[in-house]
């Protein structure tokens, strides 16, 4: 019997379309920092309690000194990978099939799973259809080039939207369920 949990891409990326820039580049996030403003964050992380990460994306956010949910957080954190390593408390390094994993995690009960990117795996799970809302905060920036969120050759899929808000520094936060 399955839950009622969904897998939930909450992602940031530019207007036309890149969540990094060249060499990796995640300076253009800095625009729309605001004292005391999290864009949702925190109130969206008391949603889940699993995480699904790239571990290119993992290693980048550890590198850049970002807290992370690690060993002894009160998630559960699968970072995809194709080199196997012994889990650290909850964090598992998952090197299995990714369908088999979330159709996994979504029959067992418990809060929704945050697939926190990169890339790669967002489309691989879009490609499979298994991305049930996805929240894209729009960064007031044209990049023209780096990493794309979206990569050709993915399945049409259908949104709906939820809700669109706006902020101060222009960041536009797009909610969609997936049809």
């Amino acid at each position: 019997m399955s839950s009622d949990r969904k897998v939930i891409s909450y992602i940031a990326a530019s207007l036309d379309g890149y969540i990094a820039g060249k060499n990796d580049d995640l300076g253009f996030l800095s625009i729309v920092e605001q004292e005391g403003q999290d864009y949702g964050y925190k109130e969206f992380m008391q949603t889940v309690d699993t995480i699904i990460i790239g571990r290119k994306t993992h290693d980048k956010v550890i590198s850049m000194g970002f807290p992370y949910p690690g060993p002894d957080s009160d998630l559960d954190v699968y970072v995809i990978t194709h080199q196997e390593r012994p889990a650290e408390g909850r964090v598992t390094y998952y090197t299995g099939d990714l369908t088999a994993l979330i159709n996994e995690l979504k029959s067992k009960p418990g809060k929704n799973i945050f697939c926190d990117g990169g890339a790669e795996i967002v489309n691989l799970l879009f490609g499979q259809k298994l991305i049930d809302e996805i929240v894209i905060s729009v960064i007031p920036i044209l990049l023209g080039d780096g990493i794309r969120l979206f990569k050709d050759g993915r399945p049409e899929q259908k949104l709906v939207l939820q809700s669109s808000t706006t902020f101060e520094k222009g960041l536009v936060q797009l909610h969609y369920i997936v049809a």
